[in-house]
């Protein structure tokens, strides 16, 4: 009979149903069972997948028996599925039993797993999801876009980045589908990216071998005006080297690339290197035995990419550089420190006069560059009071700031009329001062003392700590150096006051309102503050009150700064909680 050859018994239970008045004459084409079949199976396929989901969505299912530390989250995983799924999975499990605590379940650390980049919580996630169901997941849009307004999201730094995270999962990991799939997928970005957007892909290409992605990558590079020191620094010595060796090849119509001067660009290289080495001093050797500037070899753009705070900071000290030159593919030195996203650097570009309003060819200007390359979750993450903020959000936040930012009239000397011309009394106010921003906006306040430099400087103590101490003390004698010499002193509080004077600065231009209240407070109301445990019962609890009132003055001055910047959303850490401890460890006693 036709129908005992069928295998499934799922079949044979689809074609008895369609026998009926007990006709016998009455058979199921094999097409039609077939397709029955497969329908059957697809719905079958699709239930299993939606309960293996449960296993990863449910929090009520936590069957796992095994966790995967990813960017310090743990990712509970299910051994005997992953092994199924990927040989990568099935080799670790056989060899590697994890380190495990006491009665816990085995650990496995993602860095570990990788040996060259990186892939994200949310990445593996997805990857995951992919292993247990068999269907792949649409890109989260706070990790795979970016906050400008303006992007399609089609090629911006996140979406680039995301993708080759789980290129590099899906290779590293030995899941073949995936890794054709994500090739694919990052082919399409090659040809619409920014060449920089492109060295990502570029990279992950060679370490994944596949060959396609890497032609194409670097053909597009090659074409490029990337220039070559910045090949030699972001991408593996072999494909930097392909890339120079083709661009030295004659172009199609005959005619060959620029030929750059040998000893010239030695000479480049070796200022490079020094500031690589952090040695300015070298630096500053290398310019007088040679012709070269640092304009000429784009050092200050060079230190903003890839060399220390600090470096960036004693290269302006220097004078001897544009902080508005202009690379060869038309970038200022801000722009590029807005590639980078490291707060310090764009502060102190600023600070020495780099225009924030200065565009690319492509009119893309600091903050703009800023903002394609910052996730929204990173953009929107919340920070609590005395945690280190984002600082993609902070660079954003600077570069909105001094864009939007009114000239502050008159002198911005933080000297304050009341106070007595004495260094000592001049030291105090200022570590006052700055004592109360850090207590009511910390991280702020710490980006402006670090860009002074003022936690490099030793804390003045004097007239704070003498608490009681006849006029013109010393201060606290503990705390004195007794070989220290009166010059020596002078030296070091002059040295202590310009970085505070730095900070107070830093804090007028980007916080004209709050630095408005502090001032009026710093004169009005200091001496009665600083002692709120003093007093009787009812001059603490008024003393209390106005400092809470206080609070209240820096919250409004705050928000009303954001308001003129155009940042209803701003997210800051400036709001304090302020208990009583919180002032005692933070104000500074007379």
């Amino acid at each position: 009979m036709a129908n005992s050859a069928e295998p499934s018994s799922s079949l044979s239970y689809t074609s008895s149903s369609h026998i009926s008045n007990g006709s016998t004459n009455h058979i199921i084409s094999a097409s039609s069972a077939s397709e029955n079949g497969s329908s059957l199976e697809i719905i079958s396929l699709s239930k299993l997948s939606s309960n293996l989901e449960q296993l990863l969505t449910n929090p009520g299912i936590e069957f796992s028996d095994a966790d995967i530390i990813v960017e310090g989250n743990p990712v509970g995983i299910h051994r005997c599925i992953l092994a199924a799924r990927s040989k990568f999975f099935a080799d670790l499990f056989k060899r590697d039993k994890g380190c495990s605590e006491k009665e816990g379940k085995p650990k496995y650390c993602m860095s570990d797993l990788l040996p060259h980049g990186k892939v994200g919580y949310e990445a593996f996630l997805i990857f995951l999801s992919y292993l247990y169901t068999g269907k792949l997941k649409p890109s989260p849009p706070e990790v795979s876009t970016c906050v400008d307004n303006a992007c399609a999201h089609d090629a911006c730094g996140p979406a680039i980045n995301f993708a080759v995270e789980l290129m590099y999962a899906s290779s590293i990991f030995q899941v073949p589908e995936l890794v054709s799939l994500f090739q694919r997928r990052l082919l399409n970005f090659v040809g619409k990216a920014l060449v920089e957007d492109v060295i990502p892909i570029l990279v992950v290409a060679f370490h994944c071998q596949s060959s396609q992605l890497v032609t194409q990558c670097i053909e597009r590079v090659a074409r490029s005006d990337f220039d070559n020191i910045s090949l030699e620094k972001e991408l593996p010595h072999e494909v930097a080297q392909n890339i120079i060796l083709l661009r030295c090849k004659p172009e199609p119509d005959g005619e060959h690339n620029t030929i750059v001067d040998p000893l010239r660009e030695k000479r480049i290289r070796r200022i490079h290197k020094a500031l690589d080495s952090d040695d300015v001093e070298l630096v500053k050797l290398l310019l007088t035995e040679s012709d070269i500037t640092l304009d000429q070899a784009y050092a200050l753009h060079y230190a903003a990419a890839y060399c220390d705070p600090k470096v960036v900071s004693e290269v302006l000290g220097l004078g001897l550089a544009d902080v508005n030159l202009r690379n060869a593919r038309g970038y200022t030195v801000l722009h590029i420190a807005a590639m980078r996203k490291e707060p310090s650097v764009i502060v102190s570009l600023l600070t020495k006069g780099a225009c924030a309003s200065e565009t690319t060819v492509d009119g893309q200007s600091a903050v703009s560059i800023c903002r394609r390359l910052t996730r929204p979750k990173d953009y929107h993450a919340k920070t609590e009071q005395g945690q280190e903020a984002n600082k993609d959000r902070i660079c954003i936040d600077v570069l909105e700031r001094e864009m939007r930012r009114n000239p502050l009239a008159g002198d911005a000397s933080i000297s304050s009329p009341a106070i007595a011309d004495d260094l000592h009394m001049k030291l105090l106010y200022l570590e006052n001062r700055v004592a109360f921003a850090r207590l009511f906006f910390p991280l702020e306040a710490k980006l402006a003392m670090e860009i002074a430099n003022a936690e490099t400087t030793s804390e003045f103590a004097g007239l704070s700590s003498s608490k009681g101490s006849s006029k013109g003390s010393s201060g606290n004698l503990r705390e004195v150096d007794l070989n220290e010499t009166p010059i020596m002193q002078n030296k070091r509080l002059r040295s202590r006051m310009e970085a505070l004077s730095k900070t107070v600065e830093m804090g007028r231009r980007y916080f004209p309102h709050c630095s408005q209240v502090l001032d009026k407070f710093m004169e009005d109301d200091l001496p009665d503050l600083f002692y709120l445990e003093k007093g009787t019962p009812d001059e603490q609890r008024i003393k209390t009150m106005r400092f809470m009132e206080l609070k209240e003055d820096v919250q409004r001055a705050f928000n009303k700064d954001k308001a003129e910047f155009g940042r209803p959303g701003f997210s800051s850490s400036s709001s304090s909680s302020s208990h009583k401890d919180s002032v005692k460890y933070k104000i500074r006693k007379l």
